[in-house]
């Protein structure tokens, strides 16, 4: 029995029909929506890095059009802080590592403070103001 080949007559060390496709003939790759939120969330972790102890940590919400992905991320702040900078860094931190991870275009991350969490001295100080 002859083996039949994909086409134009190769075959491998085996005698089977090599594999050579056209990437346009492939199949496609799909990232799960909840799999880039978790890496947006898990982004969000990494550029705030510790959180006061009774923090949430943060989670995300996507929405992802094809090639696309636009971000929401809920967090809780330490306070005081530049909560402009932490967000411009948990900003920074989804765009670069969800396009490191996923390969998609991040045009828009959206912030959400939900919560400040007033450092224990600064608890103590306003304490002694009322």
């Amino acid at each position: 029995m002859t083996p039949v080949s994909g086409g134009d007559g190769a075959v491998d060390e085996r005698g089977r029909p090599s594999a050579a496709v056209a990437s346009g003939e492939r199949g496609a790759t799909r990232i799960a929506d909840r799999v880039v939120a978790k890496i947006a969330a898990q982004a969000a972790r990494e550029a705030l890095g510790p959180l006061p102890p009774e923090a949430a940590s943060p989670h995300a919400t996507v929405v992802v059009h094809h090639e696309s992905v636009r971000v929401r991320v809920h967090l809780e702040l330490d306070y005081p802080c530049d909560i402009g900078d932490r967000c411009f860094q948990v900003r920074r931190q989804v765009v670069q590592r969800v396009r490191a991870l996923v390969g998609m275009d991040v045009p828009e991350v959206a912030v959400h403070v939900e919560r400040l969490h007033p450092a224990p001295s600064h608890r103590a100080a306003q304490g002694r103001t009322r």
